[in-house]
């Protein structure tokens, strides 16, 4: 049952071409989570390789090689790990576009969630250029909440998912007491919504939010970072400079509850005059 503190880590990396070097990052930092007394770790977006012939890393996932790491941390560690997300194979013979898809594994190692990106980043940004992840990217087709019991509910989004609120008020709705949403935000935008977006997730819901960024320029442009965890009050408790790093912050049920009671969105909704339904 989800009634004790604990430690969750949020790792913010500087993901290049070279997936190797990343894997092994990602490696060195889960491992530093754990020696800080995390029982919870998650990743940014797109981590495992940044470029521009993604496809060549997409993976099998459960079967591939990042699946087969990261159970076997979390099974070595006995901590929960998130997989932030990176490029799932896709098994439709006619799509070539993989799946932004999150992975998570409870402390034996085993995957007991996935959740593959709902809404694609198609945008137009005045002085941020055009981007259309909806060419390179197939959406996902379900909102996933999972039970661990031990650490709560956990909400499943990723990055683009973050300016939907209604995704964020499901998973509420379905429980969730705590919200990832890792990134790979970029600059123009980040300095202005990465946070208040963040918060107000938060906030609404009545929820933790742990929030994996990457930092560093990309091949199409700079990144924003400054990752976060967030309480339900809408606190920062912790916050990431602009380099990779791991930082922690405590979940506390508890506190949640309190602010639950005080702050009753869910409770005041007013479903007589609307609704929101998962399809």
């Amino acid at each position: 049952m989800f009634d004790q503190k604990y430690i969750a880590a949020v790792i913010q990396l500087d993901t290049n071409t070279n997936y190797e070097q990343n894997m092994k990052a990602a490696a060195d930092f889960i491992a530093e989570a754990h020696a800080r007394g995390a029982k919870l770790v998650t990743l940014p977006e797109n981590w495992t390789y940044q470029g521009d012939d993604y496809l060549d890393y997409a993976e099998e996932m459960p079967g591939g090689r990042l699946a087969t790491m990261l159970s076997e941390l979390s099974s070595k560690y006995g901590m929960w790990i998130h997989s932030g997300s990176s490029s799932e194979k896709n098994p439709d013979p006619n799509d070539h576009r993989p799946y932004n898809t999150s992975m998570l594994f409870n402390p034996k190692g085993e995957l007991v969630a996935k959740y593959s990106k709902v809404h694609m980043f198609d945008v137009d940004i005045v002085g941020g250029g055009s981007f259309r992840e909806s060419e390179h990217k197939c959406p996902g087709k379900e909102i996933v909440v999972y039970d661990t019991k031990e650490i709560g509910k956990l909400g499943l989004a990723i990055c683009y998912d973050l300016r939907f609120p209604e995704q964020f008020r499901l998973m509420a709705l379905e429980g969730a007491d705590v919200f990832f949403n890792p990134a790979s935000f970029v600059l123009m935008s980040g300095k202005d919504h990465w946070e208040v977006l963040l918060r107000a997730r938060a906030i609404e819901n009545s929820c933790y939010l742990l929030a994996a960024d990457q930092c560093g320029v990309k091949y199409d442009g700079p990144t924003y970072g400054r990752s976060l965890i967030i309480d339900p009050w809408g606190t920062v408790i912790a916050k990431a400079p602009d380099y990779p790093c791991v930082i922690t912050g405590e979940i506390d049920p508890a506190f949640r509850m309190k602010v639950k009671k005080q702050v009753i969105t869910l409770e005041n909704r007013r479903e007589d005059v609307y609704s929101l339904t998962k399809v």
